[in-house]
């Protein structure tokens, strides 16, 4: 019998140390959401400032506000106005420079392009006049190296080939 009160009385031991741990939980997570609650009500505050203010900016319900209060909102918005045209005028400054840029690029390229047809006209010219009416697409001419060619000097001139009777033959 005496064992059994002892452990009676360890769980009534148990049990109230239980309900008292229960009772602190309970406190710690009611002071928790009190912390929330407050919390949520500060960010609900401060939401509905934000909305009144970008109300003001738009120049909605500005009934409400003082003459100091509109004398700060229009300082406000001309500080703004100041920025975004700064901005605008850097961002077409920027973009003014680079078409002057590609501009440049552009003439060029036109005068390189120009230079290019005169010299192909040329040498179509020049083709015309070969002998023949031949035609043959001209190579671009490379500076002469002697350590990649042999001379020519040896050759003896065309005149003196035989077979110089035979017909030409002629490339189409």
């Amino acid at each position: 019998m005496f064992r059994i009160c002892l452990s009676v009385k360890s769980t009534i031991e148990r049990y109230k140390k239980a309900s008292a741990d229960s009772s602190n939980t309970g406190s710690v997570s009611e002071a928790n959401a009190q912390y929330y609650q407050q919390e949520a009500a500060k960010l609900r505050s401060q939401i509905g400032n934000l909305q009144n203010s970008n109300r003001h900016m738009l120049g909605e319900a500005l009934s409400s506000l003082s003459v100091k209060e509109l004398k700060s909102l229009e300082i406000r918005l001309e500080k703004g106005i100041s920025r975004i045209r700064s901005k605008k005028n850097e961002l077409l400054f920027a973009e003014i420079e680079y078409m002057q840029k590609r501009e440049v690029d552009l003439h060029n390229n036109n005068h390189l392009l120009r230079a290019k047809i005169s010299e192909n006209e040329r040498k179509r010219q020049n083709m015309n006049l070969m002998p023949g009416g031949v035609e043959f697409e001209i190579m671009q001419s490379q500076p002469y190296d002697s350590r990649n060619y042999s001379q020519v000097n040896g050759l003896p001139p065309a005149n003196h080939y035989p077979h110089q009777d035979q017909m030409a033959l002629q490339l189409v």
